[in-house]
């Protein structure tokens, strides 16, 4: 059999591998075997990180919603549930986007929800909800 020495094909594998670890720290980005471990590695948080990425997010979103439905007296599974009753079809992205950047829309929604659910409390005209009886 003819011999094979595999030059190109080494250096290429090699380059790919460097440019893959660039940055990385010590040997990591200098010997071959610290390089593929280092990628190896690194891939595998990354392949695990964007799955973890929509879980991180979903629960975020979930926390800011609440907040804001707990400063209308409201908790966040009586908001949910009311917005279901109501047809609102806005996803968990949009309704965080609300709470954090247009509290006037979000109290519009909440004051809709309020008269849906049962046993939330009522506003009266002119009285703050949380003021002291």
């Amino acid at each position: 059999m003819p011999r094979v020495k595999r030059g190109t094909v080494r250096r290429a594998k090699r380059q790919k591998l460097a440019k893959l670890t660039k940055g990385s720290f010590l040997n990591k980005s200098k010997l071959y075997r610290a390089m593929k471990e280092a990628a190896d590695r690194a891939g595998r948080f990354a392949y695990r990180d964007r799955r973890r990425r929509k879980r991180d997010f979903r629960r975020l979103w979930i926390v800011r919603i609440s907040a804001a439905a707990r400063a209308h007296q409201l908790t966040y599974s009586q908001f949910i549930h009311g917005l279901k009753t109501l047809g609102v079809e806005l996803d968990r992205k949009m309704l965080s986007e609300m709470a954090a950047r247009d509290a006037a829309a979000f109290a519009e929604l909440a004051a809709k929800v309020k008269a849906v659910v049962p046993g939330a409390p009522q506003a009266t005209a002119g009285v703050h909800p949380t003021a002291s009886v």
